[in-house]
């Protein structure tokens, strides 16, 4: 089922995650989950520059060490780091210990406590333990960059329609959306500036 607007009634079930902000803002929260790529991220850094809009990158710890210049070059250009585990590891499939130790790892690499769940997969006893030192940052509309299945126009179709003030955006930083993404990117910047929308960080 492809739902790209976060139903409500997630935020009621599980109220220790950040589903989204405040409406009075008049802003939106672009993230990107699973990088640093080198080619990718580079050409989401220039695009991001060069239309002055601000990012949180969830990051991979694995990926982080790999390329320590992306890194540098996010921090440097006024962005958000955020952490996506060590090895991008599916919560409801992992160990509590494995999964702990793979949080804590990606934690050291990031610097702060701002967290999102690869898959956003976590399980009813991760998410309590976790809430209480790491910000869970979900979503309220997911672009589905990574399905194939989806058109491109289908996708902005969804921007145009659903996107909201307060709403956090979820793009992807890896080999295999890297066309749809540079697709995606700019038709989504034009679509929230069009709703007098501004980008925000979100603050660790």
């Amino acid at each position: 089922m492809i739902v790209f607007k976060t139903p409500r009634i997630l935020s009621w079930i599980y109220p220790k995650r950040t589903w989204g902000f405040s409406m009075d803002k008049k802003a939106v929260y672009l993230t990107f989950d699973d990088g640093p790529t080198l080619e990718l991220t580079t050409w989401i850094l220039d695009y991001l520059e060069k239309e002055q809009v601000p990012a949180t990158f969830f990051c991979v710890g694995e990926n982080l060490r790999q390329l320590p210049q992306q890194v540098e070059a996010m921090v440097a250009k006024g962005h958000q780091l955020g952490n996506h585990t060590m090895r991008h590891e599916k919560g409801t499939n992992t160990k509590w210990k494995d999964y702990k130790t793979s949080v804590k790892e990606c934690e050291d690499l990031v610097g702060n406590r701002l967290f999102r769940p690869p898959y956003g997969r976590i399980d009813m006893r991760q998410s309590a333990i976790l809430a209480k030192d790491y910000k869970i940052i979900m979503w309220s509309w997911l672009s589905y960059d990574f399905d194939q299945r989806i058109s491109v126009e289908r996708i902005l179709e969804s921007a145009k329609r659903d996107i909201k003030s307060g709403d956090i955006l979820v793009l992807h930083d890896n080999l295999k959306v890297e066309a749809r993404v540079k697709q995606i990117l700019p038709e989504l910047i034009k679509i929230v500036r069009e709703k007098n929308l501004s980008f925000e960080l979100i603050s660790a």
